[in-house]
């Protein structure tokens, strides 16, 4: 198993908010757009640099879609910013019908995703965001996983022309990719090459995996991880010569387990090479308030949550 380190840890909301900043240096049609969140979207420096490129909206987030979409006839490149609840279940219309439809060059940024929102409860944690932004046709849906690779991910969506759906969190994580990384849309990072079993996990899970890859090692089983940060596009040839190989899936996303990165996964497999696989996310239910060990341990997406599912689709080869 290779072994991966870290140094600090850090929010990925703020990476996004030092590759925000970045982007508008490299683009003066950068702008961006939030719904009462700045401190939350981490959006300060790039307010500061640009402060005439900022458009504070209030808590109005479908007429921030529309305003959005509005700057794109223009030239511009706007990135919304809000919470992920906020940027897709509370204005799903407005994205459908302005952004996606349109196909406006809209950058959909949304932060505290997930279970480890924490102690704000199931009225806040959508687990059901990928499922809803990747079923929108022509839309990019990224969820990378530290603060390294979200500031690329967000320089990089500035340059592509298009919707993309860019989802990033609330707590901090270790940060164990390279700082100078080039992000790539659509392509996985091939996180450990191994045989007997293909992880694919994305955001926050990535690290979870790197654990149980490292306890499963010394018990002799050689998992390869791959990082879907890119959940659509999804890197088809990447996942389907990995299982080629291994011959059984694991999938980790912190996330509903309907409509999200296992069942992209699932869908390729069952019409290409049909394999056993095993899900690690959240089983058809809301979150609730607590900490975010607390909740991830609760709803079965801890480290020994994967080594269960290794271990358990293993037997099913």
């Amino acid at each position: 198993m290779k072994k991966y380190t870290y140094t600090e840890k850090k929010d990925t909301r703020s990476g996004f908010g030092a590759g925000l900043l970045e982007a508008g240096k490299k683009n003066d049609q950068v702008v961006a757009l939030c719904a009462d969140l700045i401190g939350s979207l981490k959006m300060d420096a790039f307010i500061k640099e640009f402060p005439e490129r900022f458009f504070q909206i209030g808590i109005a987030e479908a007429n921030m879609m529309g305003i959005a979409a509005g700057l794109t006839i223009g030239g511009k490149i706007p990135f919304t910013g809000t919470f992920a609840n906020f940027s897709t279940g509370r204005v799903y219309d407005q994205i459908r019908q302005s952004i996606a439809y349109s196909d406006k060059n809209v950058k959909i940024c949304a932060s505290h995703a997930g279970l480890t929102l924490g102690e704000d409860g199931a009225t806040h944690q959508i687990l059901e965001d990928i499922g809803m932004m990747k079923m929108l046709p022509g839309m990019v849906v990224i969820n990378p996983c530290d603060y390294n690779q979200t500031k690329a991910a967000t320089m990089a969506i500035a340059d592509y022309h298009g919707p993309v759906y860019l989802r990033f969190g609330r707590p901090t994580v270790p940060v164990f990719t390279d700082p100078d990384q080039k992000f790539e849309i659509g392509k996985a990072w091939m996180v450990n090459e191994g045989t007997d079993v293909s992880i694919f996990a994305t955001g926050h899970m990535v690290w979870k995996a790197i654990e149980a890859g490292e306890i499963l090692a010394e018990e002799g089983i050689n998992v390869e991880i791959i990082n879907i940060h890119t959940i659509k596009p999804l890197d088809e040839e990447a996942v389907l010569k990995s299982v080629a190989k291994t011959g059984c899936v694991v999938t980790a996303e912190e996330h509903n387990r309907i409509g999200g990165l296992g069942d992209s996964i699932a869908q390729l497999l069952a019409t290409n090479n049909p394999v056993p696989q095993e899900y690690v996310a959240v089983n058809d239910s809301f979150g609730e308030s607590g900490t975010p060990d607390q909740l991830m341990k609760k709803y079965g997406l801890d480290t020994e949550d994967i080594i269960k599912a290794v271990k358990k689709v293993i037997k099913r080869k």
